[in-house]
């Protein structure tokens, strides 16, 4: 069966369902705090989203100046919706967002770590983190 998913852009989403792309996708992610999942969503520059149908199947979510840098804090995917180029194209339509002029930065869960070359970043070395306490 072909599946036609669409993609939008700033589309309102429910935290619940942001919460089931979260904990259906493996990323690591507070999905079961709501209120806080809210506020990632509101607080977001961009928030690119796929859909089959009416489901939230897959979710960019970004922090930009729109001139010089992005951060990719989320790339999810639904695992029964991974491997057919949903991924790639929420990173696609990101990178069309903020034009070849700003430069897409993101940190990887140590299983992606060989996924993101492959769809055209750039493994980097000079970067430094202060982690978050929860």
């Amino acid at each position: 069966m072909m599946r036609k998913i669409t993609y939008k852009l700033n589309e309102k989403v429910d935290p619940v369902e942001l919460s089931a792309v979260f904990r259906q996708s493996g990323i690591k992610r507070p999905f079961d705090d709501i209120e806080r999942l809210k506020s990632m969503i509101h607080h977001s520059d961009l928030f690119i989203t796929a859909w089959d149908n009416q489901t939230l199947i897959g979710v960019a979510r970004a922090i930009t100046d729109f001139s010089y840098c992005c951060y990719l804090s989320d790339l999810a995917v639904k695992q029964n919706y991974q491997n057919i180029g949903v991924g790639t194209e929420l990173v696609r339509l990101v990178h069309e967002q903020i034009t070849d002029e700003v430069a897409l930065i993101l940190l990887s869960a140590p299983n992606a770590m060989e996924y993101y070359p492959r769809i055209g970043f750039e493994r980097i070395q000079n970067g430094f983190i202060i982690p978050r306490k929860q």
